[in-house]
């Protein structure tokens, strides 16, 4: 290895002999295919999005899945006292922006948050309740620290402009930021997908690998063996190059697929069969798409992946689906959402989803309500505290 410290320099007017190299142009066997290093796809917000929501089903369909049910749960407004069925926060929500609806709202900010773990509400107006809510796409947000470590501004860059909102812990801030919990980062929440991002990666590649299976008229590929005269052990460069030209415009892709290979003397066909891991592709491509679900949170039966038990049946994953992942995440979406709003209006509310309108929970609430009613040693009160019902108002009979 450090044989080049010993050489001595070259006596003048001798020019040294150039470093044997080893070349072949095809050695004996020309490979149709090998393999490689494992390469994982960048883990960045833009990369996860495009490889596990743009161009992967599973997870495509597991935060549509998530954002819509979410979206479309009826909401209550209510404070110590009541629950309104007229507030000027409701009529907000229901009418956030001239382009959207609340279902079109909060879908687009709980896509925003499953995709990237943040998702973020600008308000616009000058005093009071705002008039407007938009959300902003968490690629463009950069979160500005100030001293302290606590977020003095929102900086959003879009069209090669940036434009700063102003972040306030004590008052009303311009910017309701969500995040999910991130271990190790003070600032953004950490994305369902960069934990299944290995699992989308698998996934990916053995939906390519079928695809070019596919085109290679779904049989395996082989190889070329060279015997050449007298001993010859290898093609010359233009006896390679003409057969590569060949192979790949003649013999590759599904339109050429049944057409009979033609070979010269010296050249042979090995075909080579599948082994025992190569046949496992298919599992393999199932166990990495119940990865991606369960990281996202949706049961994999719901999405139609074979080999899930988990559940006895549908309506008991759709039961699970709702209770374990749809309401914790609207509970905490809303509640950020009330809280914000709350520092314009003046006055505490809180905003939550309303449990009695669910049809999947309806054998639960139907079963909690019975058990309540006809708890006779409780009062009032404390019936309608346990059915997350305000307190009786006055004159309200008991």
């Amino acid at each position: 290895m450090f044989d080049f410290l010993k050489r001595d320099a070259a006596p003048a007017g001798r020019v040294e002999a150039p470093a044997e190299t080893k070349a072949s142009a095809a050695g004996r066997v020309i490979a149709m295919g090998g393999s490689g290093r494992v390469v994982w796809s960048p883990r960045d917000a833009l990369t996860l999005t495009k490889n596990g929501f743009l161009g992967n089903p599973v997870g495509f369909r597991a935060v549509r899945l998530i954002a819509e049910a979410a979206a479309a749960l009826p909401l209550t407004l209510q404070d110590r006292e009541r629950r309104y069925t007229a507030h000027p926060v409701l009529d907000l929500l229901g009418r956030p922006n001239a382009a959207q609806g609340r279902a079109e709202l909060m879908e687009a900010l709980y896509g925003q948050l499953l995709l990237t773990g943040n998702g973020y509400i600008e308000a616009v107006g000058d005093a009071g309740l705002p008039v407007e809510l938009h959300v902003l796409r968490s690629d463009r947000v950069s979160l500005i620290p100030g001293a302290d470590g606590w977020p003095v501004a929102f900086e959003y860059a879009a069209g090669g402009r940036k434009h700063r909102f102003a972040a306030s812990v004590d008052g009303p801030s311009a910017v309701c930021h969500v995040r999910t919990f991130h271990p190790q980062d003070d600032h953004y929440g950490l994305s369902a997908l960069q934990a299944a991002a290995s699992a989308i990666d698998v996934h990916n590649a053995a939906s390519a690998w079928s695809k070019a299976l596919l085109d290679n008229a779904a049989r395996p590929s082989g190889a070329i063996v060279y015997s050449g005269p007298d001993g010859a052990a290898s093609l010359t460069q233009d006896q390679y190059d003409r057969l590569v030209h060949e192979m790949e415009t003649q013999h590759q892709g599904a339109r050429n697929a049944g057409r009979p290979l033609l070979l010269e003397g010296g050249l042979d066909w090995k075909p080579m069969g599948f082994s025992p891991s190569d046949m496992e592709f298919r599992q393999t491509k199932e166990a990495a798409a119940r990865e991606i679900a369960t990281a996202i949170g949706v049961p994999p039966m719901m999405l139609g992946i074979p080999g899930d038990a988990t559940y006895a049946n549908y309506q008991e994953a759709n039961r699970a689906f709702y209770r374990l992942t749809v309401l914790p995440l609207a509970a905490r979406v809303t509640a950020a959402i009330a809280d914000w709003l709350s520092d314009f209006g003046g006055e505490r509310v809180e905003l939550r989803p309303d449990l009695d309108q669910i049809a999947a929970l309806a054998p639960e609430r139907e079963a909690q309500w019975r058990r309540v009613g006809q708890a006779t040693f409780l009062t009032a009160a404390e019936k309608r505290a346990l059915l997350g019902l305000p307190a009786l108002e006055v004159g309200d009979d008991g």
